[in-house]
């Protein structure tokens, strides 16, 4: 798989996707990143990729044309028109499902704003699929586009050296992830949960998919309306709930799905 970034900072996506897992994945040959500087496409004589707003306002916005220019650029060297995903705070919030589907995909286009964003003729052209990684405000668009490689190429089969990592880990399902312990079985008077030194599979399933439970009503409840969730699951959350009183305010019993 490989991913284009179209970046006025093409070193600092670089060097972010350059070491540790993503950049084990390059030297194996399993995805491959390349970052293309807008600013080599401008026409304009002083080198400027932006200009003033039309009907007023703060802050400049990049210009269409040395984006387009840019991608066609891009499109020349590749076998078909690459999907583009421009990331902006207006954009759709990026989850792991979408991480799965877009690894199915064998190239990507990432565009990265700067300034005031950019020019909305340039999105109409490039048909640009909008994503966001949360509701905040960032510098530009280059942290949420690694944000999105690294995600995206985990998927990719082969750059998990563990088959089962990318299918256990957090929001797998909708559901948090559950507690983990290493060595040493005491640490400063705190104990690993004696279900998991039992040897009993079964228990120690049915305690990390209880704990899932658990965390998840407790840190993300929107989380469970997407959750698929059998009755033994719903019982438990029904319990918790119970336990944890009306006055909590952690989870009502209109909260637990299919209740």
């Amino acid at each position: 798989m490989h991913f284009t970034i179209m970046t006025l900072f093409p070193e600092m996506v670089l060097q972010g996707l350059s070491s540790s897992i993503i950049g084990r994945a390059q030297k194996q040959g399993l995805i491959s990143v390349s970052a293309v500087n807008i600013r080599d496409y401008t026409t304009e004589k002083h080198g400027h990729v932006d200009d003033y707003t039309y009907g007023g306002g703060a802050g400049m916005l990049m210009m269409a044309d040395p984006i387009l220019r840019c991608y066609r650029a891009v499109c020349a060297q590749a076998e078909r028109r690459p999907r583009v995903l421009y990331m902006t705070p207006q954009g759709k919030l990026f989850t792991q499902s979408d991480a799965k589907k877009l690894a199915a995909e064998e190239e990507l286009v990432i565009l990265c704003g700067h300034y005031e964003g950019i020019d909305e003729r340039a999105l109409e052209l490039l048909g640009a699929d909008c994503f966001s990684i949360g509701d905040y405000i960032l510098t530009g668009g280059e942290l949420p586009a690694m944000v999105m490689v690294d995600a995206i190429s985990r998927m990719v089969p082969g750059v998990l050296s563990n088959s089962e990592s990318g299918e256990t880990e957090s929001l797998e399902g909708s559901l948090l992830e559950y507690p983990q312990y290493t060595r040493p079985e005491v640490y400063e008077g705190l104990r690993v949960p004696e279900v998991l030194l039992s040897g009993d599979h079964a228990k120690v399933d049915r305690w990390r998919r209880e704990q899932s439970l658990k965390r998840t009503m407790e840190r993300r409840p929107d989380l469970l309306e997407k959750a698929e969730l059998d009755e033994r699951d719903r019982r438990f959350l029904r319990r918790i709930r119970k336990d944890c009183g009306d006055g909590s305010g952690k989870m009502q019993e209109r909260d637990v799905p299919g209740t």
